[in-house]
């Protein structure tokens, strides 16, 4: 599923993501648990504003971010 998400921008632009859209809802990200990388993307384990862990992974090549998976709290 593809997500429209915000980032937060520190030294380098899309640092971690601040917060995404999830159908007609914004969660808000409020701690990033892990992130790891490949040679093109970027995965962040987030906890969101409404208790779920979810793995966001950002393509950079294509710079789209995808939901890889979801859990409920």
């Amino acid at each position: 599923m593809t997500l429209k998400v915000e980032c937060y921008s520190g030294h380098k632009a899309d640092e971690r993501p601040a917060r995404f859209q999830l159908g007609d809802r914004w969660l808000a990200v409020e701690d990033v648990l892990d992130r790891w990388y490949d040679p093109h993307a970027i995965y962040f384990r987030v906890r969101a504003d409404d208790s779920g862990v979810y793995i966001l992974k950002h393509d950079e090549r294509e710079d789209t971010w995808t939901l890889v998976s979801f859990r409920a709290k």
